[in-house]
């Protein structure tokens, strides 16, 4: 999800969410987690897990800024949207450069993911699908995701068979946990457009810059764990209500939109997720900074994070807000 609006850079002390309903991002640093979900401190070296096999306590969900997440289900670990390189563009300045050169840092990515067994990616911009192949290659991991991600993957040296095109509507049997792939929508910047729109229909040159990586369809995924919980989660601040029928997940990862061209945002998607227990505000922190706490939000995306809070609160007011650490284990 890309806004192209100058941003300023300022720190963000984090906000936990308690009381009986959502939280607002003011005033609650010092805060306890959320009632709706345990958290407690991990590490950020490799192997740092949830700990056991068994379903018990054994799942953990912990944010890597933008859309990204681990999830570890047991012994077993899936990646969404995995972008931890995190480099300057000049988008948070007001000088955004399309022409930035692609970058991956292992010296950031190699302490963090010591495994993964599937990476589900939402759409192919480089906030998300930078560090991709890199990961799938190091690991081995599985890449779900568009066409797009598919022949971006081959253009990276990935082997097919380590790649899985999907649509939505397709429903993953992994054994300890499923993934429900869902048709999606990317988010539209003030201009009711977006940065770098397209797809990738055959094979392309490897890409060497930003604007290499369209925005290539857009997806969102619920993952079930057996025994645990139902969590979907989106990577850009737009769906079709349609294809979100009947998912109603216990905890569901919203998008913070970062214009108002999407009308009704936050009432339609309460309603078509069926009212989630849980609601974690997702993509609104400076995803150009260190991954280190506080995440660092600039004021206009402080701003759009409270609106998101507070439409949360009037639409589902029985919805718990968790607004996220980096590297935190959360246990729904």
């Amino acid at each position: 999800m890309l806004d192209e609006r100058s941003y300023d850079r300022r720190r963000f002390l984090r906000d936990a969410a308690a009381g009986a309903a959502a939280v607002s991002t003011a005033g609650l640093a010092a805060g306890a987690p959320a009632q709706a979900a345990s958290a407690a401190p991990v590490t950020t070296t490799a192997g740092a897990t949830a700990g056991g096999n068994g379903p018990s306590g054994a799942v953990s969900f912990r944010w890597w800024g933008t859309s990204g997440w681990r999830i570890d289900i047991g012994n077993r670990t899936v990646l969404v949207d995995p972008y931890l390189s995190r480099y300057d563009t000049g988008l948070f300045k007001g000088a955004f450069d399309e022409e930035t050169p692609l970058t991956v840092r292992p010296s950031v990515i190699d302490p963090l993911v010591d495994r993964a067994e599937n990476i589900l990616v939402t759409h192919t911009h480089w906030d998300h699908f930078n560090d991709v192949p890199y990961i799938a290659e190091r690991t081995g991991a599985r890449v779900v995701g568009t066409l797009t991600a598919y022949h971006l993957g081959l253009a990276h040296g990935l082997p097919s068979g380590q790649l899985a095109p999907v649509k939505g509507g397709e429903v993953l049997d992994f054994g300890a946990y499923t993934v429900e792939v869902v048709s999606s929508l990317h988010s539209r910047n003030g201009a009711w457009s977006m940065a770098f729109p397209g797809v990738r229909v055959s094979r392309p040159p490897k890409p060497e810059k930003i604007s290499d990586l369209p925005e290539g369809d857009t997806l969102a995924y619920q993952i079930r764990v057996d025994g645990g919980p139902s969590v979907f989660f989106m990577g850009a601040s737009d769906f079709n209500e349609r294809n979100l029928a009947g998912l109603a997940p216990d905890v569901a990862m919203v998008a913070s939109a970062a214009t108002t061209s999407t009308a009704d945002y936050v009432p339609r998607l309460m309603a078509a997720l069926d009212y989630p227990k849980v609601v974690v505000p997702v993509h609104w922190d400076n995803f150009e900074t260190p991954l280190t706490n506080p995440p660092t939000v600039a004021p206009n995306d402080r701003k759009r994070l409270d609106d998101l809070i507070a439409a949360v609160r009037k639409a589902s007011p029985r919805s718990r807000v968790l607004v996220p650490e980096y590297h935190t284990a959360y246990h729904f």
